[in-house]
């Protein structure tokens, strides 16, 4: 009775100590595959099978994964964030000389999107995005060509004088709406590290192997004990 005793216990732990693998989602990033100049203007792509439009301004684009703006690439990865949207390279341009409001729709509800700008603000004038939701800085640094500096959040608002980065909402998302102040030029597009939400955990193979390798014992001694 002891050694059956132990050996469920044994199983028992195996069972408690059961932990998804620990590898990082990679993130992906809106590839635009159109974009319409004005003040709204808009835009449209897709972020690995979803859908994205932007209704907006827009004052130019890359369309053609050519744009050198998420560069270097360390400025644009940290936190949650695996991978720059250099991988992709389009974007979508700003000046912030519009009075309305710019909003990003999901075809279908994104989980915990990523929201990348570049060259926010100038070094002698600030610039900022006042969202709908609260964001969390995930990465920031210089840019290539002008230098500069890391976005700051302050509540809804990033703020940059020459900013640059990643800032993260948390939760399931629809739609993202803001809008920004006046600087000359600027740029963003919009990722996620799972755009349709977190994947059903799944146990090492080692685990299960070692579960199975226990359950087997188990089913040995109560057989034995009969």
């Amino acid at each position: 009775m002891i050694r059956r005793g132990l050996v469920i216990a044994a199983v028992l732990v195996t069972v408690l100590t059961i932990a998804p693998m620990d590898t990082p989602a990679a993130t992906m990033w809106t590839d635009w595959e159109s974009a319409t100049n004005g003040g709204p203007g808009s835009a449209s792509g897709t972020l690995n099978g979803v859908s994205v439009s932007y209704s907006g301004q827009v004052i130019g684009s890359v369309l053609n994964g050519v744009s050198t703006s998420w560069l270097p690439v360390g400025s644009f990865i940290g936190g949650t964030v695996t991978t720059s949207p250099d991988v992709v390279g389009d974007e979508i341009q700003l000046n912030g000389n519009f009075t309305g409001t710019n909003t990003i729709t999901f075809g279908a509800p994104v989980a915990n999107p990523l929201f990348a700008i570049w060259s926010l603000g100038s070094p002698s004038t600030a610039a900022s995005f006042d969202f709908n939701a609260t964001p969390t800085l995930q990465a920031g640094g210089p840019n290539s060509q002008f230098g500069g500096s890391s976005i700051t959040v302050l509540g809804n608002v990033v703020n940059g004088n020459e900013g640059n980065g990643v800032v993260q909402f948390s939760g399931t998302f629809n739609s993202i709406s803001w809008t920004n102040t006046f600087e000359s030029y600027y740029v963003f597009t919009v990722g996620a590290n799972d755009p349709l939400g977190p994947p059903t955990a799944v146990p090492e193979p080692a685990t299960l192997i070692l579960l199975g390798s226990g359950l087997a014992g188990v089913a040995w001694r109560l057989r034995k004990q009969r």
